[in-house]
């Protein structure tokens, strides 16, 4: 890194709520805010975001004409990144980039438009602007009068990681000194959970803990669907607002093998974490935020990659081993925004130096105090970012 790049603010909605308060709170919790609900015809688990927050978009929606017609990613999105801009004391009009990309985009949006067309053979005027990818970033430009470029991206549940390293580089040329970056999804819908039951990835389980992620005695596959909106501020160099900083950078994409999955050992996990590590001694990473999906090749093969990369066996020497940990058993797998809602956690984590476990998984000793946190995320494909975050 040629420069410290600091995040100055980062503000989110998830199952855990949308006010840091709230989400430390949630996180000091042991339950999961994952709940069943009915998605073709069957009760499913899955991971909403409070029905309060879900009347704020519905008043942000009825608040602009021009709003009425756009997704419930963008709506979101808009809603975050207004947050996210006030706290880091940015004003409207000011010269910032946004990167705010989306695995599946207007889901919602898409799904009822194609439904209608299929019915009717007919579309409404604006379906096709309206459910571009490039939609999110250009109406939260709009909503905050930025002047900065506006650029949307999909990179499967990677892209709120991947639009950190894309502002990193717009920051470190110099092109550019604030960035707004993240991930919206909103893919609760019987399309989009047919597909992953289709998958056989879908957690089926019943009781407290439906996404068993980070279990490594698992005999099923238990990922499960949230949704969510996450988007932190960028800056250049040391900054009295700073959360954290970014201190390295990593990415790789590993050789397809299959359509959905990545190598028996995750080596494009070893190649971005050892990129992300390359200056710093790894007995100084206090914790990873794995990815962690709640499937069992997922969160097998990232634990060998990180078992590779540190070079010990992490369960007979924990005490030499960073500490491990993910939030997918609590607020589900929200695909693109997940990376991000992992580094709100490890943020979180730091300030309050407390490490956040997974209860089902067996208890790890804390060393010392918690002050550099690795958070990896993957999707299809196998492109892999991890992203070293210091105080």
């Amino acid at each position: 890194m040629k420069q410290k790049i600091a995040i100055t603010s980062l503000s989110s909605i998830s199952a855990l709520g949308n006010t840091p308060d709230e989400i430390w709170n949630n996180y000091l919790s042991d339950k999961s805010f994952i709940d069943y609900k009915v998605f073709n015809g069957k009760h499913t688990p899955v991971a909403q975001i409070p029905e309060r927050v879900k009347t704020e978009l519905k008043e942000l929606r009825n608040s602009d004409s021009k709003y009425r017609a756009l997704d419930e990613t963008v709506l979101m999105a808009i809603l975050a990144s207004r947050d996210a801009v006030k706290k880091a004391g940015w004003d409207s009009g000011e010269n910032f980039g946004i990167n705010i990309g989306s695995s599946r985009g207007a889901t919602q949006l898409f799904e009822n438009h194609h439904k209608e067309f299929i019915e009717t053979g007919k579309t409404a005027t604006l379906t096709s602007p309206t459910t571009t990818l490039g939609n999110i970033s250009s109406w939260v430009a709009h909503d905050l009068k930025s002047k900065g470029l506006a650029i949307s991206h999909s990179i499967t549940c990677s892209t709120a990681l991947h639009a950190i390293l894309n502002a990193v580089a717009w920051l470190q040329s110099g092109m550019a000194t604030k960035f707004l970056v993240g991930a919206s999804e909103s893919p609760l819908t019987d399309f989009t959970l047919a597909q992953m039951d289709a998958l056989k990835i879908y957690s089926k389980e019943l009781g407290e803990y439906p996404c068993r992620a980070l279990d490594l005695e698992k005999k099923k596959n238990t990922m499960v669907l949230g949704e969510g909106v996450a988007v932190a501020c960028l800056e250049v160099g040391e900054n009295d607002k700073a959360l954290a900083y970014v201190e390295g950078i990593g990415y790789a994409t590993d050789d397809l093998e299959h359509n959905i999955s990545i190598s028996e050992e995750a080596k494009c996990f070893q190649e971005s974490m050892k990129m992300a590590l390359q200056n710093t001694p790894l007995d100084e990473v206090d914790a990873i935020v794995m990815h962690a999906p709640g499937t069992i090749k997922g969160d097998s093969s990232e634990y060998k990659a990180i078992q590779k990369v540190f070079g010990t066996s992490l369960v007979a020497e924990l005490a030499k081993a960073p500490l491990l940990t993910t939030n997918k058993w609590k607020l589900g797998h929200t695909f693109g925004t997940s990376g991000m809602l992992s580094v709100e956690l490890a943020i979180l984590m730091m300030q309050n130096n407390t490490f956040i476990p997974v209860p089902f998984v067996s208890k790890q000793t804390i060393k010392k105090p918690i002050r550099k946190v690795l958070v990896n995320a993957v999707g299809f494909g196998g492109n892999a970012v991890s992203i070293l975050l210091t105080l």
